[in-house]
């Protein structure tokens, strides 16, 4: 009996599993704004996972330019479950890897939809028109995706992304205020400029401690001051990883020294290693490519990731870089400009447009909308993080030390019991922390 009783409830497990991903199967093949469904392993959480192609307007204002087909991966949980909806910045090629999971799915036990941005990954309209990519149509190609799957899914929406995503997640709720319940952004910048000047006040006074602040400056004044031993070295290991740029290696030289503290700040996991300036030129210039390498600013690293640079260019915008302090040891007279000399289509003159920055502002300053800012208090981004007014439907938790890799799951015990009440309150449904 006992075993009659097993194969009884082995038989009904696979039978509901194989229930729901024929359900899922079925309405996406069934909808004429998806091209392609196709079934890929995926993260045991979930029932089955799909990579699908929806039909997007490459100008949502002027459908008559064409189409273009985005990247959607969907996981699927159960029709009624949440719904945690990642509007990733870039590529979303890591949804394809199958132990991807985002951390709000397991604690909100819910599906998980991530949209791959426009103009990134296999998200890409022929011929390129970069006059459509802008911050309404990424919008409102979420929307559109968001339309689709809700005629299936029936539970609460939780919009999400880290970073870029952090920004896309802001400005999708602005423009569709109503597409989803609660958001999520984290580490989410809001730039007021191509070259914000927010970035190098904060590296030269607030992360770390003065001691490693200054060995830091140190350390940089230490490459500059002698390039004539670094030069060399630079042109040697661009040469074995097959770097060009469109800027010389004197250049190259000194925009690796003045991303450096960025780049060591925003992950947070380098500062205790910066070597004394009196160690080899050999372990000075192995430190320096570790952290703030040439690929950064070398063409071939920068053709995956060159439509940021274009929307940076054009409405998200970027940081700059403060020469003064290194002004005799450049070779540089300055370093404004630098994202169109370097990084830029050459082909491509784009104005800036303040308005979406201070329309998003405006948005966070009057909204009702529920959106939950995370940020680590040393990442340089944080420098340009969204302000938040004292309202009950806003909260920004800033993890102290914390870098561009904070995470909830990585906040003190405190702050995890402040993100699990607020989301229990704002869901009005259990949030699983452990």
């Amino acid at each position: 009996m006992k075993q009659l009783f097993l194969i009884f409830s082995i038989l009904l497990t696979v039978s509901i599993a194989l229930a729901q991903q024929s359900g899922i199967g079925q309405f996406l093949k069934a909808q004429p704004e998806i091209k392609s469904v196709e079934e890929i392993p995926g993260n045991n959480f979930f029932t089955v996972t799909y990579k699908i192609m929806v039909e997007q307007a490459i100008d949502h204002s002027h459908p008559e330019k064409g189409a273009f087909l985005q990247r959607v991966f969907v996981a699927d949980k159960a029709t009624t479950a949440p719904v945690v909806f990642i509007t990733e910045g870039y590529s979303a090629s890591y949804a394809a890897i199958p132990r991807y999971i985002n951390e709000l799915s397991p604690m909100l036990n819910a599906n998980q939809i991530c949209v791959e941005h426009r103009y990134f990954g296999e998200s890409w309209p022929e011929p390129l028109d970069w006059t459509s990519l802008t911050v309404r149509n990424a919008a409102a190609d979420q929307h559109r995706v968001l339309e689709i799957m809700k005629r299936y899914y029936t539970g609460k929406w939780i919009s999400t992304g880290i970073s870029k995503g952090g920004q896309t997640v802001v400005y999708h709720r602005w423009l569709y205020p109503d597409d989803v319940d609660v958001s999520v952004p984290y580490v989410a910048p809001l730039n007021f400029g191509v070259e914000d000047r927010r970035h190098g006040p904060f590296i030269a006074n607030v992360p770390g401690t003065a001691g490693q602040r200054q060995k830091i400056f140190d350390f940089q004044a230490e490459i500059l001051r002698n390039r004539t031993v670094y030069l060399p070295k630079l042109k040697s290991f661009c040469e074995q990883k097959k770097y060009t740029f469109r800027i010389s290696l004197d250049e190259v030289l000194d925009y690796c020294v003045l991303e450096y503290p960025f780049a060591l700040w925003q992950w947070g996991n380098l500062v205790d290693q910066v070597p004394d300036v009196n160690a080899s030129p050999d372990s000075l210039f192995e430190h320096l490519m570790i952290v703030s390498g040439p690929s950064y600013f070398a063409i071939e690293g920068m053709e995956s990731i060159k439509s940021f640079f274009v929307q940076a260019r054009h409405e998200l915008g970027y940081y700059g870089y403060d020469t003064r302090p290194f002004k005799k040891y450049l070779s540089i007279k300055t370093a404004r400009n630098y994202l169109s000399k370097i990084f830029l289509p050459e082909d491509l003159n784009i104005k800036y447009d303040k308005k979406p920055s201070k329309e998003v502002r405006k948005f966070i300053d009057t909204t009702d909308a529920r959106i939950l800012f995370i940020y680590g208090a040393w990442d340089p981004w944080f420098a340009s993080g969204f302000e938040v007014p004292q309202k009950n439907n806003l909260l920004r938790i800033v993890k102290a030390g914390g870098s561009h890799s904070t995470r909830i799951n990585n906040l003190t015990s405190d702050q995890k019991e402040v993100v699990r009440t607020t989301l229990e309150k704002w869901l009005e449904m259990p949030v699983n922390m452990e």
